[in-house]
């Protein structure tokens, strides 16, 4: 190996550049990358060698993604500490001074080498972060409900809030003295994390007893969780629900003192379908967990924020004025023409 390997930045719009990458993942168990995969990398960097392209890793919003070393350059450590330094030294002169990590068993003690501390182990793999925030100060950031009452939680995406959304939240108040209700921070959607959040605070404005709080980095969504190193859909959905509902049992609701979690039913979507079937089988004995039936108009059509969506194609106004809360319904007709032009350039 030479003495004078460099670090540079790879621009995956060349196409022999993104085929000497693809191929060094591919030659370790990375398959299947999408065009949508490589445009949710801010940067991406390699090493070469006269073998060409050995390693590489990416970087996405304060995540590092794609590390890969040939099995060949592994031996003394040197180049997963070249590479996960640089990425650290590029965020933090972009202002960036916390790092998140998804990385298999194998790689959690060179990452721990560098400093990065270990938040949750599950059978499939580790997640971690370095820097100058931490799960402990996210919990510390939490408003906390003193005396003994029943205290249930809520995790929605809200994309956008809906009268669906509402009703789960109206449902769950009934069972309830308080009920948190976390709004999913991943920046992956039509609305903006800060406009979901601001809808959902307005949408349930008048009910009392309920408190909404931004998810952060540590509730993890399947629109920015990292599955590549997962060999097959059903491994994704294992680990990331298993990863999500382990964070959320022994970080979030033991802190909040939260006994009980409210899904909705989902009769649309296999994938969270699938997540409800899995949070079941990981919060229980602790949390308990019930799904409330999804709440329909004209007692045929199911409210859905995927339908709202595509009303907002559409323009149909008239149909989300019956799907959403009369403040959801008012962003929306006020940034239609915005919300069209973000629909058509994804």
């Amino acid at each position: 190996m030479s003495d004078a390997l460099k670090i540079t930045t790879l621009f995956l719009k060349d196409k022999k550049t993104r085929q000497q990458w693809e191929s060094l993942l591919y030659h370790h168990d990375i398959f299947s990358i999408t065009d949508k995969d490589v445009l949710l990398l801010d940067q991406t960097f390699g090493i070469y060698d006269n073998q060409g392209l050995i390693a590489t890793i990416s970087i996405a919003s304060n995540v590092l993604k794609y590390l890969v070393i040939d099995e060949r350059y592994r031996e003394n450590g040197k180049l997963f500490n070249m590479l996960v330094s640089h990425a650290i030294n590029v965020l933090a002169s972009q202002g960036v001074f916390h790092v998140l990590v998804f990385t298999k068993l194998d790689y959690a003690k060179s990452f721990q080498y560098l400093g990065f501390s270990n938040i949750m182990t599950t059978e499939y793999g580790v997640f971690l972060e370095k820097g100058d925030q931490s799960i402990n100060i996210f919990l510390s950031q939490l408003p906390l409900v003193k005396g003994d009452y029943t205290i249930s939680a809520i995790v929605m995406n809200a994309n956008p809030f809906t009268k669906g959304h509402l009703y789960l939240v109206e449902e769950a108040l009934k069972k309830s003295d308080y009920v948190y209700v976390f709004v999913v921070s991943a920046n992956q959607s039509l609305f903006t994390s800060e406009e979901r959040y601001q809808l959902v605070c307005q949408g349930v404005e008048h009910l009392k007893r309920v408190i909404v709080c931004q998810g952060g980095e540590y509730m993890v969504s399947l629109a920015t969780f990292p599955s590549y190193f997962l060999k097959n859909q059903e491994e994704v959905i294992s680990y990331q629900t298993q990863l999500d509902a382990l964070l959320f049992k022994e970080y979030i609701a033991k802190t909040l003192h939260i006994t009980k979690r409210f899904l909705g039913e989902e009769p649309l979507s296999d994938i969270t379908k699938r997540y409800n079937n899995a949070l079941l089988t990981y919060l229980p004995p602790e949390i308990e967990v019930e799904i409330i039936p999804r709440k329909a108009i004209n007692h045929h059509q199911v409210i859905s924020a995927t339908k709202v969506r595509e009303c907002i194609r559409f323009g149909d106004l008239e149909l989300i004025r019956q799907l959403v809360p009369i403040t959801t319904y008012r962003f929306i007709s006020e940034h239609l023409t915005e919300l069209q032009k973000r629909l058509d350039n994804n």
